[in-house]
């Protein structure tokens, strides 16, 4: 089943968020609201999954995903929506940016699981030529951009960047958490390489770089997921979010309205 169009909210209705402020509200959960990184990284990656089965057409069964992941903690919700994906039928290859030493804990742990399912698991600096991962892009039904989150301000640069050339290149559908990577959060800029995704979905609040400058064009179609955030933290912050998940946790963006 797709994700409803009834989920559609007007875009002009959704508050966006720029990358300290979005830092504030992870510190938020974390330390006054004792909302664990796991449980939002958990929530963050279930949804990504529903996400790429709705771009997909409903039915995993059977579909070659390559999800891209990069050391930090975005990298850990594509971990997490590889194992959603799996268990859903589609056959995943999962590709690393770093060594598993350069992850997040967090990272780390969600790794861990997959390798304990048997998932398809490889570092791209050490284990893909360039032939290879093009290769294996190129057998791909979509591409989950995985690489690099909110807090990312400068351009891609070393196997960050040949993956985004690579996937670039190959033409494939591509669906980016949070942030296409190369998009700078706040201003949508591009310095360098960058992801041109179909579908982005964001995490908790659409990152002001997803509507301005070339980043708007970079997005694709616009998905918001809920990670069970009190709206009493949003208010501290003086940001009113009102029932925007009142549709579904996964609401669709509306950027003509």
């Amino acid at each position: 089943m797709m994700i409803e169009a009834s989920a559609t909210v007007a875009a002009s209705s959704v508050p966006t968020v720029d990358s300290a402020t979005m830092a504030e509200v992870d510190r938020l959960a974390l330390e006054e609201y004792g909302i664990t990184l796991l449980q939002m990284m958990e929530q963050a990656g279930s949804h990504l999954a529903e996400v790429v089965r709705s771009e997909l057409g409903g039915d995993l069964r059977d579909r070659s995903i390559v999800v891209a992941v990069g050391p930090g903690n975005n990298g850990g919700g594509g971990l997490v929506a590889a194992r959603h994906l799996i268990n859903r039928g589609a056959r995943v290859r999962v590709v690393l940016a770093r060594p598993v030493l350069r992850m997040t804990e967090a990272g780390r742990h969600q790794l861990a699981t997959l390798i304990s399912m048997g998932a398809s698991c490889c570092v791209a600096t050490y284990d893909l030529t360039d032939l290879e991962l093009e290769e294996a892009l190129a057998r791909a039904d979509l591409v989950v951009d995985a690489l690099l989150g909110y807090r990312a301000h400068g351009p891609a640069h070393g196997e960050i960047e040949r993956l985004v050339g690579c996937i670039d290149r190959s033409r494939r559908p591509v669906v980016s958490l949070d942030i296409p990577t190369g998009v700078h959060p706040d201003s949508g800029e591009t310095a360098g390489m960058a992801i041109t995704a179909n579908a982005t979905m964001a995490v908790a609040l659409p990152k002001a770089g997803l509507v301005f400058g070339d980043g708007a064009a970079r997005t694709g179609r616009l998905y918001v997921a809920d990670i069970g955030l009190p709206s009493a933290l949003y208010a501290r912050l003086g940001i009113e979010v009102g029932a925007l998940f009142a549709a579904g946790r996964i609401v669709i963006l509306d950027r003509t309205r």
